[in-house]
């Protein structure tokens, strides 16, 4: 039986990293993606047995985006690539505003404007976005990312709409803070866990299991957007 096929994009940050495992723990061939961090990548490969291979591309280069993804057909899309450039809104510079909307919004439409043309012509298919609490309710410091956020979850749920008579699903996962590469310098972190109900950080394999469920199992939810805080944002 010939195995699914799994496109992960930013699959060396620790997010991309657990899903990756997850999915090839579920018997996935996985396509690992990655910008600059090849090393990594062969790495995480080997992890899983090298039931996949590695494919790489500049999320903010149109032109290496289409290239790479010319010919890729997959059963599931997980558009996890992503980048933070935190600063206030009043000293946030031009390259800060346009790195990362460009990366997490812009290039995300254009992997998926890829990757989603065979799944309609094979009348089935499943992405999944990964957005972030801050695209629900806002952070300061953020109006960049969570610019970029909010603009996820609304292309998610507009697309589960336009891509639904194809048989394709179209959800969103919202995590909140998780403990990864992304949150190594965040102050006051006792501070921060006083606001999570749970008590505590997620954990990047939690995340990973959701993504799972939601692009593999869950085959009648479609439009969604999977808090993962532990009740931080409600």
């Amino acid at each position: 039986m010939e195995r699914k096929r799994v496109l992960v994009t930013g699959a060396t940050g620790s997010i991309g990293e657990a899903i990756v495992k997850e999915y090839a723990q579920n018997g996935y061939f996985v396509i690992i993606h990655y910008n600059s961090n090849q090393e990594k990548a062969q790495a995480l490969l080997e992890s899983i047995d090298n039931v996949g291979e590695l494919i790489t591309f500049n999320m903010q280069d149109k032109a290496s985006i289409k290239s790479a993804l010319e010919d890729i057909t997959v059963d599931v899309l997980i558009n996890n690539a992503g980048i933070i450039k935190d600063n206030l809104f009043f000293f946030m510079s031009d390259d800060e505003w346009e790195d990362v909307i460009n990366t997490n919004l812009t290039g995300m439409y254009y992997v998926t404007k890829m990757i989603s043309k065979n799944m309609m012509m094979q009348k089935s298919g499943s992405i999944v976005n990964v957005a972030s609490i801050s695209g629900l309710g806002g952070n300061a410091g953020q109006a960049n990312y969570s610019a970029s956020k909010g603009g996820v979850i609304a292309f998610t749920k507009t697309l589960s709409i336009e891509l639904g008579r194809y048989n394709i699903r179209v959800n969103a996962l919202a995590p909140g803070i998780i403990e990864s590469e992304m949150i190594e310098n965040i102050p006051n972190t006792k501070e921060l866990k006083k606001g999570i109900p749970l008590g505590r950080f997620g954990q990047a394999q939690e995340v990973a299991q959701c993504a799972y469920f939601i692009g593999n199992s869950a085959t009648y939810v479609s439009g969604e957007v999977l808090n993962i805080s532990g009740a931080m944002v409600r």
